[in-house]
């Protein structure tokens, strides 16, 4: 008799059969018909096999249908590289190079971006499944944690989608930053899995391998040029992650990096003596390169780490400026070749075919390194090697936060990168002498200008200051932080450069940020538009407004904002196992936790609202506003006040949501570890969404534009793109509250001379803290910043308290409106459609056309 497990498995293997007997096994790499697409998958399942081949369970589909829209991607990928050979556009391409890309699930993406949705979908339900089931089994990409690399993928969906030809170039992480989860301390923090098995995304090229030299020293040769050598060197391989248009043929990758070492590094001696771990030293250095973003930085040898991780990003991009691996020497070699009718091409062109956009200071070592390149390598002179190099590099600046401009410490520069220091060196030796020359009048701030902090208690590298000085170009990325970057930060330099800054302000892709992860919403407007072209061109958004008060397109935005609802109040209860009521209030915040970001501000408001609401009668309570509020996000592994302000949220919500007088009025969830593919069901399901972040100190903010273009409303301060939303959408549709930018200092100079008169009801939230209601944690370091009137640690530096009143009064007219539902729903109409603006397909184009000087390469 045959036994349960027999039996199991003869009824998995007649299910699979049937399966496979029915669909045939045939390689059809660019299949449109879902008949032959479900071939193509089948071919994957059976001879691409990773998995046991008696199974097609949702994972392995997952992977066999993966491979087998990269099939296509790789094909149309090809033809576009034939494109720029044909067109001599091999060499126009513009890079950017950026620490982060946070790419979140591709296989959406690529479906819809190549108008294959349906035709999936179809093929699968050949095979016994369902697309949104095998979506669901993809894990997202840990090669990013927040703003940074989200923004850098909006970009490459754009560059894709405006047929440019242009290219990323990251690190492949193996281990992201961390998985998110809470123990009784809170915060914890474990690897991220995504490559525990392996990507279906990447296309390893094992014939694109440079070198990447680390430490050692720099040779004097008799003619006068330098040469770095000795130390370690390690291999650079690269990763393609083929990054497809939408609706074009269009396909451009995102190269990521992966350090090894060879056959001829490991000690074979070594090994079979005992030393196994001396035998396979430089393999295991090379390992730590790419294991983890942003590892810590407090010992020396997390400084070194770091380093190597942004230099490797550097030298190895830096070595490969073509789709077909064309490295450096040798492009420079065709640029000698190519003659123009008087002799051979100057170097003077090169920066007409090559452009580096600096995402951030992280890729600041490309400045130096590129100089080393062309004057070592090259044998160009100084004078040749800085005009090609600074009319080659661009800089962006993300931040105004004086811990995130980076400051490198000499020694350990020295230590890594002994030639790169000369140069740097040499860089700042020249500025110093060009200010004393020409703008003598800036002697007096050269202590804060020059690039080397010469401080002997702590020399230092300015990174941020050695790309002001070294780039051709410099861009904020919302209005407001490009006036604070002109008119603060690098005001000095604006008045030697005055063209050289510019604003590019941020914008979002509205394929992922809409059409794909909100599909009932975009099938509306694309019904009251009478065309879906608002995907590529969002300003059509803008016809909307037409609309605005018609009762059926109400009902009908009503309605597709209750099914997100829905779906997001299945996912809390899945991954949190709280149950949220859809006919409440979604109140959302999810970003990166930082005390500037006010997540305390945020929970010191819920608190005072339970506090309230137990104050009053059941009866009182049935006229408020129930409400559901949600907050994500990661705080970095040693960011201690950061970690406590998720535990407060975690605690504040484990007693709000099991109190019964007000659980019906009031939930506080936090939604764990939070990453893309969160997002994508948060900011469709959102009502309200908090951008309260202390004015002047947020850059831009990205996630702020999705949440708008989803016909979310925003309670926020007048900082980064929130200025520019709210003009967009109308004063009247925005929760405005709050400290401007210009009245920070004055009100920080007040708190420090004591003048500061707290209102009643923050006491009260923090008092209520204190009472130990939400537990016996310590949570008084935390409340303790809040206090004081100055000092390290206190006098509330990010205006908490200041903004406070202001902030409870917005919350009070949000619930007075959202009781006004055709009111509400004509104020998230207005929402999406004054969001055209924020399309990244327009920030994309005024950087190919202001800064990066490209254009289109179509793939006809």
């Amino acid at each position: 008799m045959a036994t349960t497990a027999e039996a199991n498995t003869k009824s998995v293997l007649s299910a699979k059969s049937n399966i496979f007997a029915k669909i045939a096994a045939v390689a059809n790499p660019v299949a449109e018909e879902p008949d032959k697409i479900a071939s193509n998958i089948s071919y994957h399942a059976q001879y691409s096999p990773h998995f046991s081949p008696f199974k097609f369970e949702p994972e392995q589909a997952f992977y066999a249908t993966a491979e087998s829209v990269r099939d296509r991607l790789i094909q149309v990928s090809n033809g576009m590289r034939l494109i720029f050979i044909i067109t001599n556009l091999i060499q126009s391409k513009h890079t950017i190079l950026s620490m982060e890309y946070l790419q979140g699930r591709a296989l959406t993406n690529a479906v819809g971006n190549l108008d294959i949705q349906d035709a999936y979908a179809d093929a699968l339900n050949k095979l016994g499944h369902e697309l949104e089931e095998i979506v669901e089994q993809e894990k997202d990409a840990a090669l990013g944690n927040g703003g940074l690399g989200r923004l850098a993928s909006c970009f490459l969906d754009s560059m894709a989608t405006l047929n440019l030809p242009a290219w990323g170039y990251g690190l492949r992480y193996r281990y992201g930053l961390f998985k998110q989860r809470f123990g009784k301390e809170g915060q914890e923090e474990i690897a991220e899995d995504w490559l525990e098995k392996f990507s279906p995304w990447e296309v390893v090229r094992h014939d694109i391998v440079f070198h990447v030299r680390f430490f050692g020293h720099v040779e004097v040769h008799p003619t006068g040029s330098r040469k770095w050598v000795g130390g370690e060197v390690v291999q650079a391989l690269a990763y393609d992650v083929p990054i497809p248009g939408y609706k074009t043929k269009n396909t451009i990758s995102l190269r990521i990096w992966e350090a090894k070492a060879g056959a001829e590094d490991f000690n074979l001696f070594q090994f079979n003596d005992g030393q196994y771990e001396s035998a396979a030293q430089l393999h295991s250095r090379a390992q730590q390169i790419c294991a983890v973003l942003y590892p810590g930085d407090a010992t020396e040898s997390g400084k070194l780490l770091r380093l190597k991780q942004q230099f490797f990003l550097c030298s190895a991009s830096l070595q490969l400026f073509s789709n077909h691996g064309i490295n450096l020497r040798t492009l420079f070699s065709d640029l000698r070749r190519e003659k123009d009718g008087k002799g051979l091409r100057q170097w003077s062109e090169f920066p007409t075919k090559v452009a580096v956009q600096l995402n951030d200071t992280h890729p600041t070592l490309a400045i130096p390194e590129l100089m080393r390149l062309l004057m070592d390598d090259e044998g160009l002179g100084w004078d040749e090697a800085w005009d090609v190099t600074t009319r080659t590099i661009s800089y962006t600046n993300h931040t105004v936060l004086p811990e995130a401009l980076e400051k490198w410490s000499q020694a350990v520069l020295w230590k890594l990168l002994p030639r790169h220091m000369e140069i740097i060196e040499e860089i700042d030796k020249r500025f110093i002498a060009m200010i004393h020359t020409t703008q003598p009048e800036l002697e007096s701030k050269l202590s804060s200008m020059c690039i080397l902090d010469d401080n002997p208690q702590k020399p230092v590298v300015r990174m941020a200051n050695l790309c002001v000085v070294s780039s051709h170009t410099v861009n904020g990325v919302a209005q407001l932080h490009s006036d604070i970057l002109k008119s603060e930060l690098f005001a000095d330099y604006v008045s030697i450069w005055p063209n050289k800054f510019q604003n590019k302000t941020n914008g979002i892709t509205p394929r992922r940020w809409l059409r794909f992860c909100s599909p009932e919403l975009s099938h509306i407007i694309t019904k009251w538009l009478k065309t879906d072209q608002w995907v590529t061109n969002l300003d059509l958004l803008t016809d909307l407004r037409q609309f605005a008060d018609n009762a059926d397109l109400q009902a009908e935005w009503e309605s597709a904002k209750m099914a997100n609802k829905q779906r997001l109040a299945q996912f809390i209860l899945q991954v949190t196992g709280i149950s949220i009521d859809p006919n409440s209030l979604f109140d959302i915040q999810v970003k990166r936790i930082h005390e500037y970001k006010r997540q305390l501000l945020n929970i010191l408001g819920v608190v005072y609202r339970y506090k309230y609401l137990k104050s009053i009668s059941p009866e009182e309570r049935k006229n408020t506003t129930p409400r559901t509020i949600m907050i994500g996000g990661k705080a970095f592994a040693t960011y201690t006040n950061a970690k406590r302000i998720v535990k407060l949220v975690n605690d504040v919500g484990a007693v709000v949501n099991n109190d019964p007088d007000v659980k019906c009025y009031l939930k506080v969830v936090f939604v764990p570890n939070y990453n893309v593919s969160v997002a994508e069901k948060l900011i469709p399901g959102s009502e309200l969404s908090q951008h309260i972040s202390t004015a002047g100190m947020e850059a831009s903010g990205s996630s702020n534009m999705k949440f708008a273009l989803n016909g979310c409303l925003i309670i926020g301060t007048l900082d980064g793109a929130n200025i520019e939303i709210r003009e967009e959408i109308g004063e009247d549709n925005f929760f405005l509250f709050g400290a401007t930018a210009d009245e920070v200092p004055r009100l920080r100079k007040e708190r420090e001379n004591g003048l500061f008169k707290p209102d009643p009801r923050f006491e009260e939230a923090k008092q209520f803290i204190r009472s130990g209601v939400f537990g016996s944690y310590d949570y008084n370091p935390l409340l303790e910043s809040l206090e004081g009137n100055s000092g390290y640690g206190c006098g509330d530096y990010f205006l908490v308290g200041h903004d406070f009143p202001g902030y409870m009064d917005a919350q009070a007219r949000v619930d007075e409106v959202y009781k006004d539902r055709k009111r509400w729903i004509k104020m998230s109409i207005l929402s999406t459609a004054g969001s055209g603006k924020f399309s990244s397909d327009r920030t994309i184009s005024q950087y190919a056309k202001e800064i990066w000087k490209i254009e289109e390469c179509r793939v006809p």
